[in-house]
């Protein structure tokens, strides 16, 4: 069941594996979620065929899809489910090095975290404000976005 008002929102999808750039894409997720920018989904039970959480992503809400390396396991599992995200980043390829059992630098967050958020500005300014939202809270809810990608 979506959080109270966030139903307008894209949807959010990221990798949670266990190398340093998949842990990276959880953490933005997360960071997008909680800033009220994107609201996060469960890529697992999308790819484990669980009904309730398969519909959300069938949805037609715009979806940002975080992948922290070439193997794209968020990527297929929206395919399983006959669903391809309006955006995909692979943070591995906007700078972030793999790593097993290490983290990624800040600089190397920093800069993925920019193409994140860039990618987020794409997909809203691509979705027209749904009818049930009144434009200046679409405008505020952008605002919102410009500050937290500058912090």
């Amino acid at each position: 069941m979506p959080k109270a008002g966030t139903t307008s929102l894209p949807l959010v999808y990221a990798c949670s594996g266990c190398s340093s750039v998949a842990q990276l894409a959880n953490a933005f997720a997360v960071r997008l979620d909680r800033g009220g920018m994107a609201e996060m989904s469960c890529i697992s039970g999308v790819g484990g065929g669980v009904a309730a959480l398969t519909r959300v992503a069938r949805s037609g809400r715009p979806i940002l899809a975080l992948d922290g390396c070439p193997l794209a396991c968020v990527k297929a599992c929206l395919a399983g489910a006959g669903v391809e995200p309006d955006q995909h980043l692979v943070l591995n390829r906007l700078g972030a090095t793999k790593r097993q059992h290490g983290e990624c630098s800040e600089a190397e967050a920093g800069a993925a975290w920019q193409a994140v958020t860039s990618a987020l500005s794409a997909i809203k300014d691509a979705s027209p404000p749904s009818a049930d939202k009144p434009a200046a809270l679409a405008e505020a809810e952008a605002d919102k976005m410009r500050q937290n990608s500058l912090e």
